[in-house]
């Protein structure tokens, strides 16, 4: 979709230019390797003393997992995400040491949620990260030891589709050009 790929000012590389979150995929499996080089790249992620402290649960389509994911998304988001190819929950850990809290956890894990998205996106995978999701019951469902981990934000994955088949709130959304804030607006140089 060409109205998707940013227009931007100042040169950035192609697979930042053409990253971004669709709401329609097509029916599609993402194999087993497919999604191991994902998460592969997320590995990668800088994090503050090279702690990685990310987790990843997922599941494909049409599978137990991928329901209980699934369901504990907000109804805007199950809508569209009923189609992604995977579902994953991105997890923060939540110490450093026991008794130690990782402040930079939840900076870390969007860290490696970009490497793995951009990933996805080099290999024809769309990524859509979601806050939309019911935290309480994906910590229920899935069984999360929240005395370890902290849910972020759900992933789906999957191959784009037609956003025609979308309902017209969300088409419109799909269909709209992207806009970004101007640099002055998120940063400024310090003289002296």
């Amino acid at each position: 979709m060409d109205t998707k790929k940013a227009k931007t000012i100042y040169p950035v590389i192609n697979i930042i230019q053409d990253r971004w979150s669709p709401r329609h995929y097509r029916i599609g499996t993402i194999t087993e390797p497919d999604l191991n080089t994902i998460l592969e790249a997320a590995s990668w992620s800088f994090s503050g003393g090279n702690l990685q402290p990310w987790y990843y649960l997922y599941a494909h389509r049409d599978t137990p997992g991928f329901s209980k994911i699934l369901d504990s998304l907000s109804p805007n988001n199950q809508v569209w995400a009923k189609n992604a190819s995977v579902l994953m929950v991105a997890l923060a850990k939540k110490e450093r040491d026991p008794g130690k809290p990782n402040l930079w956890s939840k900076h870390d894990l969007g860290a490696a949620n970009m490497a793995l998205i951009l990933q996805a996106r080099s290999m024809d995978i769309y990524g859509h990260p979601m806050a939309g999701f019911n935290s309480l019951k994906i910590v229920e469902s899935l069984q999360i030891d929240t005395t370890v981990y902290e849910p972020v934000v759900c992933i789906s994955l999957g191959y784009l589709g037609d956003p025609g088949l979308l309902d017209h709130a969300a088409r419109e959304k799909e269909l709209a050009v992207r806009t970004r804030k101007g640099l002055s607006e998120f940063s400024e140089k310090i003289n002296g």
